[in-house]
């Protein structure tokens, strides 16, 4: 394998891909045949527009795209982190209930351990 178009075989590929993308979703949409050429005639321009804006800065461009998958990791892990504390309070309520349940000397009664809140 050749190292010389590495980015450029990236976007070429990117491209492709999003380009294929969007006329497959084009052709499924339920619009009449006139309109889904005329859709992807226009997202085949914006392609080429976008195309050219990579081509003359590639370096501001995966700027841009680092940056954008930076903001996306954070806000998911800030979303993952908010799931586990949610998972470790509904865990101690449950602990707290079972503890109190055995404390209070009512063994005869059954508890549902499928009341834990999500």
């Amino acid at each position: 394998m050749s190292d010389r178009g590495g980015s450029g075989d990236f976007l070429a590929g990117f491209f492709f891909g999003a380009f294929v993308g969007a006329a497959v979703a084009l052709l499924f949409a339920p619009e009449r045949g006139q309109e889904v050429r005329e859709q992807i005639k226009e997202k085949g321009i914006e392609l080429q527009h976008l195309a050219q804006d990579i081509k003359s800065d590639p370096a501001r461009f995966a700027e841009d795209v680092t940056s954008k998958g930076r903001a996306v990791l954070e806000e998911q892990r800030e979303r993952f982190q908010q799931a586990v504390d949610e998972g470790r309070r509904a865990a101690a309520r449950k602990k707290d209930e079972l503890l109190t349940h055995l404390g209070s000397g009512e063994h005869e009664e059954t508890i549902d351990l499928g009341e834990i809140d999500a």
